[in-house]
């Protein structure tokens, strides 16, 4: 089979290896799209991504497949599922696992095989990764490329669950890329009081604002302290990295109300800096979410797929390219030129 390879000069390729093995508690599945992660993806080819630098590196971790071989034990899949989250476990012939989510073909777990086998918590096979490998059901309103959108919002769900979010609440959230405005859509969904977005491109501004918020700036254009002070005098409760730019925490210290709380969302390539609290109130939060629970992500599942299910959340509006496997090479340089108006990137493979 074919995959996506990464190594330490961050040379991208497609490789070619023998396909996963699988034991009696996972499926074989055959890959049918994967959605590219501007954050994580890019911080493995740029070899910024914390505590992982074994190259050559599979990369991939927001596939979505179709079950064709079960193991022996299993009892919670079956062939023809689809399946959310499929990876590469392990080395590959040389190859360490960035997730291998690119590949034409990876493994799921069957967690009711793992639980009624005595591999759940607690055991020294537990992985709370197998919680998040969802099937999908055969009535939800969405076809494997938008599904491949779902591992963002629930990603993105469960650390709003994480950070505390509450309604009536102002927030302002920095950057209106794919994780920025799932972001601004569920604040609106969750019933947030005042939604702001900012960016520096005014296509994801435009983008934020068909996404509900109810403010959204270009902050190359406008001093986004002196707004908010005339809007909000007493600061916001709430302001989201979005963007994994650790200079937006100093500045969100101007923008927070008094026990206001900075959310720091994904990894940064850059793992440290001075902060400069002078101007922040005397109480205030800094919260980071970098690795978010796949237990979590789990039990965010349901309220997205309500949300999908009932249309107020549409994955293909998250979604500005859809690119076959074979011209997987033109999606990274798609986001390294940082075109306008590129949101989420999906591969798909032939069914």
């Amino acid at each position: 089979m074919k995959a996506l390879s990464v190594d330490k000069t961050k040379h991208l390729s497609i490789c070619t290896i023998s396909k996963p093995h699988y034991t009696e508690y996972q499926a074989l599945v055959k890959t049918l799209s994967c959605g590219v992660c501007n954050g994580t993806d890019m911080k493995l080819i740029h070899g910024t991504f914390k505590n992982m630098n074994q190259y050559p590196m599979l990369l991939g971790h927001e596939a979505v497949g179709q079950v064709v071989e079960i193991g022996s034990k299993v009892t919670g899949l079956k062939k023809g599922d689809i399946v959310l989250l499929p990876f590469l476990y392990g080395e590959t012939e040389g190859y360490s696992s960035g997730w291998g989510g690119y590949a034409e073909y990876t493994v799921v777990c069957d967690k009711m095989a793992y639980l009624e086998n005595g591999m759940g918590p607690g055991s020294l096979s537990y992985d709370e990764g197998i919680f998040a490998q969802t099937v999908l059901n055969p009535e939800d309103k969405v076809d494997p490329v938008g599904a491949a959108m779902i591992i963002t919002f629930r990603e993105v769900l469960s650390a709003i669950r994480r950070f505390g979010f509450e309604a009536n609440k102002n927030i302002l959230i920095f950057g209106a890329g794919p994780v920025g405005l799932c972001f601004t859509r569920f604040c609106k969904l969750l019933g947030l009081s005042t939604v702001i977005t900012v960016d520096i491109m005014d296509e994801k501004v435009a983008e934020a604002k068909k996404m509900g918020a109810d403010f959204a700036w270009n902050s190359t254009k406008i001093n986004v302290v002196d707004k908010i002070r005339q809007k909000f005098p007493n600061g916001l409760d709430y302001v989201v990295d979005a963007v994994g730019l650790n200079q937006l925490i100093n500045q969100a210290m101007e923008l927070i109300a008094y026990n206001g709380k900075i959310c720091c969302y994904g990894i940064s390539p850059t793992l440290n800096m001075n902060l400069d609290w002078s101007k922040a109130p005397y109480n205030w939060t800094l919260q980071f979410v970098q690795w978010p629970s796949k237990f979590e992500e789990a039990e965010a599942h349901n309220q997205i797929m309500a949300w999908i299910n009932v249309g107020v959340l549409n994955p293909m509006d998250f979604i500005s390219d859809v690119i076959p496997f074979s011209n997987i090479l033109d999606a990274f340089k798609l986001i390294e030129e940082r075109r306008p108006g590129t949101k989420k990137i999906v591969i798909k493979y032939d069914e």
